[in-house]
């Protein structure tokens, strides 16, 4: 198995272009750290209050609904990072041997927009950290500085990501874990077993964001597995992401869930966990705004690469530097921050909104990327045809891949329940979101049908003596 040599940088040179065989490293196992540590973070446990909260569901029901709505979105965040190997370039980049040259350029600027959305609500989250940590720190310098630190770790790039998160999962599961224990380990409201029940709408509505919250990291997932040896085979990285990308998940929203039941009922999803855990509660403090910082970089590393891949649609010969990677990430960067600083009280609430309204266009897309790597070219693509010019022989656009991903979005907006559209059937289960499972079950058979029409017809042609 290939490794690092140690004249290698320690700041990543690739950026959106092929990883050679000979500088392949690394070994499954870090993807679990990765997707492990990433989870552990103040917005997932927030999420995990609003079982309790929101959705009225007890301790049991809560963290069955939990645990099943991450497993079952796990399978593809597991399995879009598993393709990371087999192919050795961004996700994004892949999209090409799906959509089309030209034709991935509608997800590429989505999934751009994604990342740039929650990068802006990590350094506001993470300047409102800091404030609350060191309250003499002014807001703007609090916002600065979560944004500049998540920078660096950015444009440093791919090993520095992969090894802080393999610290951090020590650190943090350990912290995490401690929590739980502080907690049961003192006196329990009356009502902690009992409080709350259960009731349909919010218990599919838990699956449902347990579902969502998974499949929102799909379109990056193989940007961390890229540079791992070839051979690995597909089983280790999927088993290695689910277990990372799961397990760090279901603990952050039960510990979420176990603290807003273990403090008054109405009690703030954050101000609840320092309650609950006492003494640890400023560390668990710190420790989260660290893991804040950390996870922005996957998000500012993600926007760098995908508007990379954009530009570089239109000019097939340029191969990108380290030097373009750092330049955009400080266009970003200042974008962002002017954003974050001029941000309202309630900004952090609306953009979530926004970004999670904009998961619509994230659940075809990963059926086709899923279903078109698995099924229909089982891990073969031509990665020299992905960057040429004219998309080689998957062409400037592939109108199946383009037709189903449209049709895909549209069968979803009448049940969509999001703060910026709300469809006409969206209540059919009050309160839970189901157009991520119309979307799947509608896209996945519409893709494979239309991508494999074509080669039904060759078949056909050469049976009846048509064909040469």
């Amino acid at each position: 198995m290939p490794q690092m040599s140690r004249q290698d940088p320690l700041i990543e040179h690739h950026t959106v272009d092929y990883v050679p065989l000979s500088e392949r490293h690394g070994k499954a196992r870090d993807l679990f750290t990765l997707w492990f540590s990433t989870n552990i973070a103040p917005l997932p446990i927030v999420t995990g209050a609003m079982v309790a909260q929101v959705f009225h569901l007890n301790l049991i029901w809560g963290l069955l609904a939990i645990a099943l709505g991450h497993l079952l979105g796990g399978i593809v965040i597991a399995l879009a990072s598993a393709q990371g190997p087999r192919m050795g370039i961004p996700q994004m980049v892949q999209s090409r041997g799906q959509f089309g040259r030209y034709g991935a350029l509608l997800i590429v600027f989505f999934a751009a927009l994604i990342y740039i959305g929650f990068f802006i609500s990590n350094i506001v989250l993470a300047g409102k950290s800091i404030v609350g940590i060191v309250p003499s720190v002014p807001v703007p310098a609090s916002i600065l500085i979560g944004a500049l630190s998540a920078t660096a770790i950015g444009v440093i790039g791919y090993r520095f990501i992969h090894t802080l998160n393999r610290i951090g999962t020590w650190v943090m599961g350990s912290a995490l874990l401690a929590g739980f224990v502080y907690i049961f380990a003192h006196d329990l409201p009356a009502d902690f077993l009992t409080r709350g029940g259960f009731n349909a709408a919010g218990w599919l509505a838990t699956v449902s964001l347990g579902v969502i919250w998974q499949i929102s990291f799909s379109p990056y997932t193989s940007d961390y597995s890229r540079y791992l040896p070839a051979d690995i085979g597909i089983t280790r990285p999927f088993i290695a992401t689910y277990l990372g990308a799961t397990l760090g998940t279901i603990l952050s929203f039960a510990f979420g869930l176990v603290a807003a039941l273990a403090t008054p009922e109405g009690t703030e999803a954050m101000v609840a966990v320092k309650q609950a855990t006492g003494a640890l509660g400023p560390i668990l403090m710190v420790l989260f705004l660290l893991n804040i910082i950390s996870h922005n970089a996957l998000n500012l590393y993600g926007a760098v690469l995908s508007i990379i891949t954009s530009i570089q649609t239109f000019a097939s010969r340029w191969t990108p530097s380290i030097k373009v990677r750092v330049v955009l990430s400080g266009v970003i960067l200042a974008g962002c921050c002017v954003v974050a600083l001029g941000a309202s009280a309630d900004f952090i609430a609306q953009f979530i909104g926004l970004i999670l309204a904009l998961l619509l266009v994230l659940v075809p897309w990963a059926s086709i990327n899923l279903i078109d790597f698995y099924i229909i070219k089982r891990g073969v693509y031509d990665i020299a045809s992905i960057f040429q010019a004219d998309g080689g022989v998957y062409g400037r656009f592939n109108l199946h891949a383009i037709v189903a991903y449209f049709i895909g979005i549209i069968v979803q907006l009448p049940f969509a329940n999001t703060s910026l559209y709300v469809g006409p059937w969206a209540n059919l289960v009050e309160g839970a979101d189901l157009s991520w499972l119309v979307g799947l079950v509608v896209t996945c058979p519409l893709y494979y049908c239309l991508a494999t029409r074509k080669q039904t017809q060759k078949v056909r042609a050469v049976r009846l003596g048509y064909s040469d």
